[in-house]
Parts: structure tokens; C-alpha cells; sequence
């Protein structure tokens, strides 16, 4: 059932206390007049009397006949006319409590859209610099308003300490991982060492790797939280294949279809989402007869679709969400022990939302998973022949977001 709005509530309140309030005074009115009307008859049916005279009724009934029709007259004259005075009244004064309602609770609808495109902007923490800033005497909306704003300061100043925080601690822990990485790099090729020594190091190297991609993680996972600044026009399809190409020969098969797929925003960024999506294919994969599917079109509506499937261990259905937050693995993929840092897909889903996009996964009947990403298209690009410029069309805009 559908609840009336409170600006249609509020008119029905105006309206109806206006009306009880003419509803009373018109019965009021009528009582008023009732009680006056047999007075005055009672000198139009007597006429004028002497002091001390007692009047005396004419033998002819016809005047008092026309003395009561005028009362009876005049008493539904009170009740009509003033009823339909009252109606009129009333529904002007119903029609001004709408617009008073309306006046009202403006603040409060630009409130509401306010926090509308907060929660609409891509991003958990997009749009946390806008304010309702809002004008006007100093009373309960106004209140409201202000408090809310302190709230959206609190939660921007705690977002963007977090993301320094994490860009800080990153640049600062890349530095004596580097460092390491140099020296266990130096006394494995002097070659000096013991069997065990060179073995010990080489563990160490892999084991700095690990941190090193950890870090980077981390890096580009701050990073693309941010805001896109400038877009530039890309043809997923052509990440795509760059990507499956730099790929080397392995056990599990890489299965490209890469269809024409344009969208807008950072190349970087979005080769790194496609990146991220086909390492993760490859390395939560079976030891045999492993596949990855890596998969770009455009969809119907324009949006631009980038879906890698794969074969893999099974991954329960209710394991699937914690995948995209940072440091989860699904317990199967955590027991191969394929040295992920956890931030594949978590980066995955910072760079689609980044770019106004989305991304969820399913899982693959007898295992892997199915990830798509949907992203907003970008009007295809046509190679017009010299000259021929009347085939182009007249603008050329960005689609709208899925």
C-alpha cells in the first residue's frame, strides 16, 4: 500500500481543520440566526403597538403564511450560500496549504537529494566534499542541515586519512623491501655461498616478491579509489588481447574472444582490472586440462562487458562476496597456496567502480568462477574516407552509465 507524503499530509491536515473550523461557524451562524428571525416576525406580523397596547393577530393568516416562508427562506439562504462559500474557500485554502506544505519542506528535499547523489556517486567514499550548506533562519531544518554536513566532513576527513595512511605506509615499507631485494640479489651471484645458503636466499627473494606485489597492491588499490580525472577512449578489446598476449606458455589454456567493447576512463588502470582478472584465472586454476576464458563485447544497451570464466576448485556461492574485500581468499584457493596477496580482486572492483562501472562474480558449475565487469560504453569510433566528412555524425557523446 502507498503511503501518502508528508507534503500531501500536511495539505489534508490544513484543509480538513479548515474546514471543521467553517463547518462550526456555519452552524454557529445558522443558530445565531434561527434564534434572531422569530423576533423580528413577530413585529412584522403584529405591526407597530402603542405603549401598554396589546397586539392583536389580523384575522387574515397570509401575512404570518409569508412571515414564515421568509424565515424558512432566509435560514436555507444561511445554509447554502454559506456552504458554498465555505467549499470554495475551502479548496482555495486546500490548494494554499499545498504550496505553504511545499514551502515548508524544500529543505528537506534538497536534503534528500543531496544525500541521494552522495549515495549514487561511484565509490564509498565519492561526493563526501559536497555540503547542503543551507540558508535561512536558525531553526530545526536548518539544525538537521548543519549536522549533517559535520557529518559528511567526519566522514571525508576519515576517508582520506585512510588512504594517505595506506599510500604512506606503502611507500614507506617499499623502501627496505627494495633494499632486501638488492642485497639477497648481490650474494646470489657471487655465488660464494653454500647449497643451503643459496637456497635460503632464494626463499627470502620469493617471500620479498610476495611483499613487493603486496605493496603494489595496496599502492594501486589507493590509488584507484580516487576519482577518474581525465577519460580517454579505449576499446577493451584491445586490453584484452595485449594483456593474453603477454601471457606465457603454460598448463592452462588462455581462450581470448575479444569483440569490439568501447568504453571511457584510465588505460592504466583498466589494463591492470584486466590484468588482475586473468591472474586470478590462471592462478586459482586445476593441475590439468585448466582453462581460462577471457571474454569483451558490448552489451545491447552500450555498456562494455569484460567476463573472465575458469576452471578452478569449487567455491561455495556464499564464499563469493567476501571475495572482492581486500586479504579474502576462498578457503579452496587458500589451500593451494598460490602466493596471492588477496587484493586481486579488491583492486578489480575499485578500478570498475572508479570508473562508474560494476563487477560481480558467480561460481562455475564443477568449479572456477565466472567474473564480469560492466562498464559505461563509449560511442563507436567509424573510419570515415577522406573527404566523406557528411558520414560523421553531428556529436559524439558518452553513453549513458549502465
Amino acid at each position: 500500500m502507498t503511503r501518502l507524503t508528508i507534503r500531501a499530509r500536511l495539505t489534508f491536515v490544513y484543509g480538513g481543520l479548515f474546514l471543521l473550523a467553517g463547518v462550526l461557524l456555519l452552524a454557529a451562524t445558522y443558530a445565531l440566526v434561527s434564534q434572531r428571525l422569530p423576533a423580528a416576525m413577530q413585529g412584522v406580523i403584529s405591526g407597530p403597538v402603542a405603549p401598554g397596547e396589546i397586539p392583536q393577530l389580523p384575522p387574515d393568516t397570509t401575512i404570518m403564511r409569508i412571515a414564515t416562508d421568509l424565515r424558512t427562506d432566509a435560514l436555507n439562504a444561511v445554509l447554502t450560500q454559506g456552504g458554498i462559500a465555505l467549499g470554495i474557500v475551502g479548496i482555495g485554502a486546500t490548494a494554499f496549504g499545498w504550496l505553504i506544505a511545499g514551502r515548508i519542506l524544500q529543505p528537506l528535499h534538497r536534503m534528500t537529494e543531496t544525500a541521494r547523489r552522495i549515495a549514487e556517486t561511484p565509490g564509498p567514499d565519492r561526493g563526501l566534499r559536497e555540503r547542503i550548506e543551507m540558508t535561512g533562519p536558525q531553526d530545526e531544518i536548518k539544525e538537521l542541515a548543519d549536522t549533517f554536513d559535520v557529518m559528511l566532513g567526519a566522514l571525508d576527513h576519515s576517508f582520506d586519512g585512510q588512504r594517505r595512511f595506506i599510500a604512506n605506509a606503502s611507500h614507506e615499507l617499499r623502501t627496505p623491501l627494495t633494499l632486501n631485494r638488492a642485497l639477497l640479489e648481490v650474494a646470489l651471484h657471487r655465488g660464494s655461498g653454500s647449497p643451503e645458503v643459496r637456497q635460503l636466499a632464494e626463499t627470502l627473494l620469493e617471500v620479498n616478491a610476495r611483499h613487493e606485489r603486496l605493496i603494489d597492491g595496496l599502492l594501486l588499490l589507493a590509488r584507484s579509489e580516487r576519482e577518474i580525472g581525465e577519460r580517454s577512449y579505449i576499446d577493451l578489446a584491445d586490453i584484452v588481447e595485449h594483456v593474453c598476449a603477454q601471457v606465457p606458455d603454460g598448463p592452462v589454456a588462455v581462450r581470448v574472444e575479444a569483440a569490439e567493447a568501447p568504453t571511457t576512463g584510465n588505460p592504466v588502470l583498466l589494463e591492470r582490472l584486466v590484468q588482475n582478472l586473468l591472474e586470478n584465472g590462471l592462478r586459482y586454476n586445476v593441475d590439468a586440462d585448466g582453462w581460462v576464458r577471457v571474454l569483451s563485447t558490448t552489451q545491447p544497451d552500450g555498456s562494455a562487458l569484460v567476463q573472465v570464466s575458469n576452471t578452478g576448485p569449487v567455491v561455495p556461492r556464499y564464499e563469493v562476496p567476501g571475495l572482492f574485500e581486500p586479504f579474502r581468499q576462498a578457503r579452496a584457493a587458500e589451500r593451494q597456496a598460490t602466493g596471492g596477496a588477496g587484493l586481486g580482486l579488491s583492486i578489480v572492483r575499485a578500478v570498475a567502480t572508479a570508473h562508474g562501472g560494476v563487477v560481480y562474480a558467480e561460481p562455475r558449475d564443477g568449479g572456477g568462477l565466472v567474473v564480469t565487469v560492466v562498464l559505461p560504453g563509449a560511442p563507436q569510433v567509424r573510419h570515415v574516407p577522406d573527404g566523406d566528412v557528411g558520414a560523421l555524425p553531428p556529436a559524439i557523446g558518452v553513453a549513458g552509465q549502465h
